[in-house]
């Protein structure tokens, strides 16, 4: 059979406690670019359709569950005997499989689907090897462990660095951990594996020296891109990992037609979508959801989730857009105006200090400065409706459920609790007092009282 149609297993391995994250929260469940790092993983994976995924875990367990629902089995390692262990754990989850199985580790995210698919493929080459490796050749090697390998790709040796001599050491060629393996070989050469090393654990790694002293080929390909491979174990390797794919994404936008005022202020999330002469000024943050269709402004200190800009409209400075926030073509919002699960009509504007929550405003309605769609009376969430060409003058509170309609005006101040009919105006204001000269008397009166005092 030919890789392309032979079944796939993943195994990924997630037991480690992460001690150096200081965490409640798993370490393969913490995010990058807003998607936690164990998601990038299997979205690279899900490319090449797998048949099973296990997830081998042991502290968080409960955690990983939760994250994975059905999508994967959880195999449990306890206590944590080494990456060999591990593997052994899914066993039972692939009971039946007959295919190939890739080995993963859920700290390891950024594996991009091409290399997956490069390590399938040399298992399925001529030389039929028993175990493929996939290397890399950091500009530091580390306390990686080494592959001692032949030019043509076949290992000689593996070995980790703390039983590595000085020559073996010596070699460049790391091990990534990650591997494919057939199925039929793979449970029948982890049963081989010994401890007798300087952790007294059982690797992983060994099952190719097992294969290899059996006389079966083993394998490495080389990926040209070490920070592929690169774990994430503490806070710092994480901030590092974001600060890579926040680079790598802020290229791909020019490259396909964004204006990044400032690229290194600019921090996208990892589904965000961006159509053609878009500009994006300073300090913008994009959590996840957002999609932007083209010639759109996003001006400086703007924060965008779940949010969806039509072409033609801007936003900023310093708004934010919350999830459901909708701009209809050509709407604009302004500076420190926040939207949450609210459409803006086609042309229409808040320009400036204004809420909109869960609110539908019409198209070339006029939102005045320091409106508030009044929605949640504490138990509960209501909804705004303003119609098109309407105008909410400045300071104005709309107490959900109300509608305001197609043309009408609601007086700056006003305070609407009940429906305002189209072409209508609303004036909720208490009646203005005029008393002349009252003020003059009050400020003669505290000068000559406060005059008495420092007598």
């Amino acid at each position: 059979m030919t890789s392309a149609s032979t079944p796939l297993a993943i195994i990924v391995l997630a037991a480690g406690k992460g001690t150096r994250m200081k965490s409640d929260l798993h370490k393969v469940l913490h995010p990058i670019a807003g998607r936690p790092m164990l998601e990038h993983l299997l979205s690279s994976a899900q490319d090449l359709a797998p048949e099973r995924q296990v997830v081998v875990a042991g502290h968080g367990r409960e955690q990983l569950e939760k994250a994975l629902g059905e999508r994967a089995a959880i195999a449990v390692q306890e206590p944590q005997l080494g990456t060999g262990h591990a593997v052994q754990q899914a066993e039972q989850a692939l009971s039946g499989f007959e295919g190939d199985v890739l080995i993963l580790y859920g700290d390891v995210p950024f594996v991009r689907t091409e290399t997956m698919r490069a390590m399938i493929e040399r298992l399925h080459a001529p030389d039929a090897p028993a175990v493929v490796v996939l290397g890399f050749e950091p500009e530091d090697p580390l306390q990686y462990g080494r592959v001692l390998a032949h030019d043509d790709g076949r290992i000689a040796m593996m070995v980790e660095y703390k039983d590595a001599d000085e020559e073996q050491r010596a070699c460049r060629l790391c091990n990534s951990g990650l591997m494919a393996v057939k199925s039929a070989d793979l449970f029948d050469l982890l049963g081989k594996l010994g401890n007798d090393n300087a952790a007294g654990e059982y690797y992983l790694v060994d099952i190719v020296n097992i294969a290899t002293l059996a006389g079966r080929t083993c394998a490495v390909i080389v990926t040209d891109d070490p920070d592929e491979v690169g774990g994430i174990n503490s806070r710092g390797e994480l901030a590092a990992a974001e600060a890579r794919w926040q680079v790598k994404r802020r290229v791909q936008a020019m490259a396909d037609g964004v204006t990044l005022i400032a690229p290194e202020t600019v921090f996208f999330a990892w589904d965000t979508q961006l159509g053609r002469d878009v500009t994006i000024e300073p300090n913008v943050v994009f959590g996840p959801g957002v999609t932007v269709a083209d010639n759109v402004v996003i001006h400086a200190f703007s924060h965008l989730e779940g949010a969806t800009l039509e072409s033609g409209t801007a936003i900023g400075p310093y708004a934010r857009l919350r999830p459901g926030a909708v701009l209809k073509q050509g709407a604009k919002i302004g500076n420190f105006v926040e939207m949450k699960n609210a459409v803006l009509g086609e042309g229409a504007k808040a320009n400036h200090l204004t809420y909109l929550g869960d609110a539908e405003v019409g198209a070339k309605a006029n939102i005045g400065a320091g409106t508030i769609t009044c929605n949640y009376d504490g138990y509960f969430k209501h909804k705004t409706v303003i119609g098109e060409r309407a105008f909410i003058g400045s300071n104005s509170a709309l107490v959900a459920p109300v509608k305001i309609g197609a043309d009408a005006i609601v007086a700056a101040g006003s305070a609407v609790t009940r429906d305002v009919a189209a072409g209508e105006l609303r004036l909720v204001r208490g009646e203005q007092l005029v008393k002349p000269g009252w003020a003059d008397r009050f400020h003669d009166a505290m000068k000559k009282k406060k005059a008495e005092q420092k007598k």
